[in-house]
């Protein structure tokens, strides 16, 4: 039988971001299927203060670093090592940070390796000089040095043909999860009824400067916009150039996924600005609450919604398409993305393709 270990993420239990959360559905799905082998998932010991031995099924490791930032090299490598001690049968790698240590691996192991190289992060414009440097590189190594790669979006796909001329694995994730939390009542500051919903980590490329310009001009579309504004200079002068503005509601960071269902649930619209990065979570558990959408105009977003969304490309654009919006179109819209979400974006699917590929056979979709 084979093992398998999952790494390149914070770990599980969730609280973090995309992978943590695939890694965590991943896990579900290897226990509700009761699939073969053993699944492990390392995991960073300074994130939790009860290090739980197993989760769903999965045995847990730590590794006693920081999973993000420059520590996620090291702790990366230390858990490509650690998988190999342990003579884990297949490895899923999520990121690059360690791929530089592949080749090594290879020599050691005789391990199979699966590498989701993520969204192309040395193309961001955050990332400059040497740091952008080192990201191309790392990519360029889990491309050639891994023995599978995945992709999340057919964008990412073809730039690995093009640049490196390999085939990549096209998986993107499920987004069902965000349906399936209790609501639970938002306690913040009082909101509108009606409102327009963002939701994303304060950054220029998510064009978050855009997206308010566009709301603030028209004090009859109201925006609720959740994000990390205080972890930046960028996100706190954004916060105090628009705290003036009442119909614009910025709050900060919610966790707490039956409170985020509630605020999904009553929005009227979603609001999707990020133009970088791939298959985007936020995108796809939106798209399961049938809500019509509006996102920036980039290759990664029209794939995601197989060009059934509504495109913006500035404030005008964005403004213009808000404003005439109707009711049947928005119906109209918001059950394709719907169906799309239903027929490509749930765990059981994204799963079952997953395993497919570690496993190298054949399962059945799970029956209910």
């Amino acid at each position: 039988m084979k093992s398998i270990s999952i790494l390149g993420t914070v770990g599980i239990p969730a609280s973090y971001g995309g992978f943590e959360t695939l890694a965590e559905n991943l896990a579900r799905y290897h226990q509700m299927h009761s699939l073969e082998g053993k699944l492990t998932v390392y995991c960073s010991a300074n994130k939790y203060s009860a290090k739980l031995n197993n989760y769903l099924g999965a045995k847990l490791r730590y590794i006693r670093l920081n999973a993000n930032g420059i520590s996620s090299i090291i702790y990366d490598i230390l858990s490509l090592l650690s998988s190999i001690f342990h003579r884990s049968d297949v490895i899923l790698l999520l990121g690059t940070s360690g791929a530089v240590s592949l080749p090594l691996i290879r020599l050691l192991s005789h391990t199979r390796i699966v590498t989701n190289i993520d969204g192309v992060e040395w193309k961001r414009d955050k990332w400059k000089g040497v740091t952008r440097w080192f990201l191309r590189f790392s990519e360029r190594m889990a491309v050639r040095y891994s023995h599978e790669v995945v992709a999340d979006n057919a964008g990412i796909a073809d730039h690995v043909r093009h640049s490196y001329g390999r085939n990549v694995h096209v998986i993107a994730y499920g987004g069902d999860h965000a349906l399936l939390e209790s609501i639970k009542l938002y306690e913040g500051p009082a909101l509108p009824q009606r409102y327009a919903l963002a939701l994303c980590r304060i950054e220029p490329e998510n064009n978050v400067s855009m997206i308010l310009e566009a709301f603030s001009s028209n004090p009859e579309l109201p925006l609720v916009f959740v994000g990390n504004w205080n972890n930046s200079a960028f996100g706190c002068a954004l916060r105090e150039r628009f705290a003036d503005t009442a119909h614009l509601h910025l709050l900060d960071p919610i966790y707490d996924v039956g409170v985020l269902r509630t605020l999904r649930g009553n929005a009227f619209v979603y609001v999707h600005g990020h133009s970088a990065g791939g298959t985007n979570p936020s995108l796809v558990e939106m798209m399961h609450f049938g809500l019509p959408i509006l996102a920036f105009d980039c290759i990664f977003n029209r794939y995601t919604t197989e060009d059934c969304a509504i495109f913006f490309k500035d404030a005008e654009s964005l403004l213009r398409s808000l404003v005439n919006i109707d009711t049947t179109d928005a119906a109209h819209i918001g059950s394709d993305m719907r169906r799309i979400a239903q027929e490509r974006y749930t765990w059981d699917t994204i799963g079952r393709t997953y395993f497919e590929l570690l496993l190298g056979k054949k399962l059945e979709p799970l029956t209910h």
